[in-house]
């Protein structure tokens, strides 16, 4: 199996401003291309593109291909199920939703050590494993975002898990509060292949410093920024496929165009990313992601990720630059949603946060930046 994988989560859109209504034509132009390629791994969830992903799979995928022509991922959130009922009936909803007919990878969804306990509450894993032996799931494991201590307790409780889905970029590899370099180191340690998700951290690591743009551009003149990241994720021992969350055509080809005959990094192009790291962490921001888990539910309909990406944005323009783009973007949304002012401070949003932000104290500094 080549190494790029189809995240069918930034998916393109017919309205922007709503997250469901995905731009079905387009989505099979780009998986005709991707499978066209030879590539053959896609990669979804209940709660993906306003929960329309996987049945924008149906349309796209598994009613145009044979069922050996790809590989489809899915999985389960323990946020989503408030009793044991729930976990059998969200997971047949997800084989009618698909029409994949059974799931060749399946993921148990963000693997904190909260939803650990409620995944054993509610028999999550005995259910699954069930559904393993029946023939409906052919590889079972789970995706994570937590510390290398709580990798070490799931591993450890539930050794039959065969694979793990870690979020591992550069800008994370050795972050204090991601700690991907050591949960990667924890998987490896188990035995289990490894997934990689937010190679590109939300898009973050396709806009790096110019000075580091220049440097990479130098080395590698045609080859894109996010190109980089990309073959750092892949180019580490024991992962078996690298995600991308693809939302149009041109960023589809320009993956399969280093991918197709991929090339890990050599040390030279590791030390121009270690420049990358250092001018990145030089300045603050908001480590969001973009995944959106916060914004369905929100009493206030705040676009959560929307916000952070225009503040992240404005606080790396040049210093005295004056009037910049970002403040008209963030007046503009204020007139469809609910400002960053507006947060009444309920906490959903960080109960669900893959990243454990505390996404109600970033929304004050948004407030108050934006506020200026």
């Amino acid at each position: 199996m080549k190494k790029l994988g189809f995240g069918l989560m930034r998916l393109p859109r017919v309205d922007p401003n709503d997250r469901a209504s995905i731009d079905i034509e387009k989505v099979k132009e780009m998986v005709d291309e991707f499978i066209g390629a030879g590539f053959t791994y896609f990669d979804t969830a209940w709660m993906y593109c306003g929960f329309n992903s996987e049945r924008a799979v149906k349309e796209v995928l598994t009613s145009r291909y044979e069922r050996d022509r790809f590989t489809l991922a899915t999985k389960f959130h323990a946020y989503f199920a408030k009793e044991k009922s729930d976990v059998e009936k969200i997971f047949y909803e997800q084989l009618e939703k698909t029409g994949a007919g059974f799931f060749d990878y399946y993921l148990i969804h963000d693997l904190n050590r909260e939803n650990l306990e409620k995944c054993e509450e509610l028999g999550a894993f005995d259910f699954f494993r069930k559904k393993k032996e029946e023939g409906l799931i052919k590889s079972l494991g789970c995706s994570f975002h937590d510390s290398p201590e709580v990798l070490e307790r799931v591993l450890t409780r539930h050794p039959y898990l065969e694979f793990v889905q870690l979020q591992i970029n550069y800008l994370d590899w050795d972050s204090a509060g991601i700690r991907a370099r050591e949960c990667y180191e924890t998987a490896r340690r188990h035995g289990k292949p490894v997934i990689v998700m937010e190679p590109v951290k939300g898009g973050t690591l396709a806009s790096v410093p110019a000075s580091v743009e220049a440097k990479m551009k130098a080395y590698r003149p045609g080859m894109s920024v996010a190109s980089w990241a990309l073959r750092f994720a892949a180019g580490l021992d024991g992962v078996m496929v690298v995600l991308s969350g693809m939302s149009n055509m041109d960023q589809l080809r320009d993956n399969l165009s280093f991918m197709k005959d991929f090339e890990p990094l050599n040390e030279e192009e590791h030390a121009i990313i270690k420049d990358a790291v250092a001018a990145l962490n030089s300045n603050p921001f908001i480590p969001c992601t973009g995944c959106a888990y916060c914004v369905d539910g929100c009493p206030q309909n705040i676009p959560i990720p929307k916000y952070f990406s225009l503040y992240n944005a404005d606080r790396q323009e040049i210093p005295g630059k004056g009037i910049t783009p970002q403040g008209n973007y963030y007046d503009n949304l204020t007139l469809e949603f609910g400002s960053a002012g507006d947060c009444i401070g309920c906490g959903q949003c960080e109960g669900i946060c893959p990243q454990h932000l505390r996404i109600t104290k970033y929304l004050k500094e948004v407030a108050e930046h934006f506020g200026k």
